[in-house]
Parts: C-alpha cells; structure tokens; sequence
C-alpha cells in the first residue's frame, strides 16, 4: 500500500525521519534504511536539516526507494529561490519521488555556514501553492 493509500484511508500513518551524512559515507544511513523496511509507511529526508550542509535529499530519496522504503523529500525554502525550488521538484517528479514536505527552513544561522545567504524567495506556504500549480 502506497503512503497516499494510507493517508486516503484514513488509518494511522507511520513515518520515520532519515537525516542524510555530512559526508560521503552512506554505509551507516543505508542499514538503518534496511531496519525501518516493513516497519512504517513512508521516510521523510531531510533538507539540510537545522541549516547544517549535508547530502542532497533528493538523493538520499533515491537510495531510499532502491532500499524499498517510499521516501517523503523535505523541501525547504532556505536555500533556492523559486527557479531552484520548481527545478528541484519538476526532477523529483520524473524521479519518481511522489511525496513533498514542504518547510520554511531553519536560518542559516543556526548552522554551520553562517556566513552562507539565506535565500527565502518563498515560504511554505507559497512553495505549497507553487506544488499546486506544477501538479495542475
């Protein structure tokens, strides 16, 4: 059962949250992949979380669904403007990630590039209604 099948059906939905590496390595994150399969409906990757860089969520969307588990790409408005945002969600789509949890995104001065712009061309909100318009 699809995660859409879940939520349509109302019954309880289960996720966990998978927080891609810093680095390269992806040993570690792709055996916690392995134990959360046939435990819960969907994984949701995070978008450098807390402002922190890490691998692309995209990506790690990617080596979820080899791994067999449905993945729910985070997408945070912190670090693209609408361009970026669209162009990341057009390719996520022919992916074939189907799930999108968009978020403003913590400031980059809570990370570890303070130094970094933030970028906030739109909200949740209006990256919401920007999903809309793509899927319409």
């Amino acid at each position: 059962m699809s995660f859409k099948d879940v939520l349509e059906s109302g019954k309880f939905a289960v996720t966990a949250e998978v927080g891609p590496p810093k680095g390269t390595d992806i040993t570690e994150m792709r055996h916690h992949m392995q134990l959360l399969k046939g435990k819960l409906d969907a994984v949701n990757v995070t978008d450098n979380q807390s402002a922190v860089m890490r691998i692309s969520s995209t990506a790690v969307c990617m080596i979820a669904m080899e791994e067999g588990l449905e993945p729910i790409l985070q997408m945070t408005c912190r670090d693209r403007n609408r361009i970026g945002l669209q162009s990341d969600l057009l390719g996520a789509s022919i992916l074939g990630i189907k799930n999108v949890l968009c978020m403003t995104g913590d400031h980059v001065s809570a990370g570890d590039h303070k130094g970094a712009k933030p970028v906030y061309d739109l909200e949740s909100v209006q990256l919401l209604k920007a999903v809309d318009g793509l899927n319409k």
